[in-house]
């Protein structure tokens, strides 16, 4: 009786064994030591959920400000030629960001991070480290599958802007009307704008204003563009005035930009 309960107990003891569940392992590329090896289109999977952080990774995040940092991994690209690259995690099943860098650890120069995807200008020749981790913007949790892919992103979009020399302001509502050309290249984009700021001086003070135009093409035609602008401290006169316009145009990762200072001559107008 006494042998049978032995035998019972042990069978009970290895059975309640075989049922406790086998944790993964940590990543070979957890840590920076064991970063893995990545290229132009590549499109990799990892469970990262028994993956850890450690201080290498916090460095990185003192450029970035990520909320949180779980779960890291550690890849390495050696750009075989100059030009963007765009790194995209954000097919994983947790929320995932990635790091860029150059260096080493304690030597990190960060060149690019963001939530879901990042994209940087590449070297021929240099060396890059890339971070991918979970950020527990989704609320929480420790990785999961990850899934990372790199590849060739086009140039960003070329922005040519003009602005006329003179403007009109409008003796009623004291608005001044900037206007030029732009002319942008390399599209299509997901959106496009044109900010204008002007100062003029107006007694013994400055009358400030600002303003902004959205959406010109991006297809290589010079377009036409116009800005009314009202001061935020006052009415704009006639005479002469600073401004400075800046535009810029957005494709899913690159934006391209152009920008002109320019003193103009306001006339009257209505």
């Amino acid at each position: 009786m006494k042998r049978a309960a032995i035998l019972s107990s042990l069978l009970m003891i290895l059975s309640l064994g075989a049922a406790v569940p086998v944790l993964a392992a940590a990543p070979a590329n957890d840590v920076y030591a064991g970063r893995q090896p990545i290229a132009l289109g590549d499109s990799l999977t990892v469970d990262t959920s028994q993956a850890t952080t450690d201080a290498d990774d916090t460095e990185l995040n003192t450029d970035c400000g990520a909320p949180a940092m779980d779960a890291s991994v550690w890849y390495e690209l050696t750009a075989t030629a100059d030009g963007f690259i765009g790194i995209d995690v954000s097919g994983s099943n947790y929320s995932a960001g990635v790091f860029v860098a150059t260096g080493s650890p304690g030597s990190f120069e960060v060149v690019a991070c963001a939530p879901g995807a990042t994209a940087f200008e590449a070297v021929a020749g240099q060396t890059y480290a890339i971070l991918a981790m979970d950020d527990q913007s989704d609320g929480g949790g420790n990785g999961g599958t990850l899934k990372i892919q790199v590849a060739e992103l086009p140039p960003p979009p070329v922005i040519d802007l003009t602005v006329n020399k003179t403007g009109q302001f409008n003796s009623k509502t004291g608005s001044a009307t900037i206007s030029g050309t732009v002319t942008c290249t390399g599209g299509p984009v997901d959106f496009s704008e044109i900010d204008v700021s002007v100062r003029q001086t107006v007694g013994r003070i400055f009358i400030d204003g600002g303003g902004f135009i959205e959406g010109f093409a991006c297809d290589g035609s010079k377009q036409a563009w116009s800005a009314e602008i009202f001061g935020f401290n006052g009415k704009f006169k006639g005479g002469k005035a600073l401004t400075a316009t800046f535009a810029f145009a957005c494709g899913t990762f690159l934006c391209g930009e152009g920008f002109q200072e320019r003193v103009v001559q306001l006339k009257g107008g209505k």
